[in-house]
């Protein structure tokens, strides 16, 4: 009998070529989305710099001209991956805030922002990377202050409920993503303490402040890990 293999053996006795399997072709949607992960695994291990066409073709199994034929070369590929992970990561952020109590609102945005840590791993470190090639509208720094902009009108209702000025909110919004988003940095790495008690010690900083601090702070939401 002959082996299993790319090339059945011939049936019969009549010198017939033995056929090809043939392999399952990736559709140029398929291909596109193996590079950009197999991209993104390769940028956060490496960085940008660290990674090379050569590689990044390698691993996916292809020749370099199909990278360039997606992506146009590196930079192009980098530049899919980092607007990829920076809606991402908004979305997550932009999706939780539906409590009513803005304490709780502060939570469900340092829940987000740690789920996508925790989830997105390689995303995140991406983000976190410094790379030429991203622009002054493409990088971590800017990512943040979107973030900060979507939540600074709540700060405003907040401050304007407690006799504040509301024109202050977008300071404390950008302060507050700020603490959280390099809060996160760290923990990317240690992942102690777990993710609950790190949202609830940032949210008592952020709620009380040094000088009202709990000593035991509680999450008042329904998240409780």
């Amino acid at each position: 009998m002959g082996a299993v293999g790319d090339e059945p053996s011939t049936s019969g006795s009549g010198g017939e070529k033995p056929r090809r399997t043939r392999r399952t072709r990736m559709t140029g949607a398929e291909r596109r989305q193996q590079l950009l992960d197999i991209g993104r695994t390769l940028f956060a291990e490496k960085g940008f710099e660290g990674t090379s066409v050569e590689e990044i073709a390698a691993k996916a199994g292809v020749s370099k001209p199909v990278v360039y034929e997606h992506f146009g070369g590196k930079e192009g590929l980098y530049a899919v991956v980092v607007d990829r992970e920076m809606q991402r990561l908004l979305d997550m952020v932009t999706s939780s805030l539906t409590a009513g109590h803005p304490r709780e609102l502060c939570e469900q945005a340092a829940f987000a922002l740690l789920d996508y840590i925790e989830e997105y791993t390689d995303g995140f470190r991406v983000l976190v990377r410094d790379s030429p090639v991203t622009q002054s509208t493409g990088t971590f720094a800017s990512l943040i202050s979107d973030i900060a902009t979507r939540v600074e009108h709540i700060l405003a209702k907040e401050f304007k409920a407690r006799g504040f000025d509301p024109k202050l909110a977008p300071l404390y919004a950008q302060a507050l993503v700020g603490s959280v988003a390099l809060t996160g940095q760290w923990w990317l790495t240690t992942r102690k303490p777990k993710k609950a008690d790190v949202a609830a010690h940032l949210v008592n900083l952020a709620w009380h402040g040094l000088g009202n601090l709990e000593a035991k702070p509680r999450l008042i939401g329904h998240r409780k890990a």
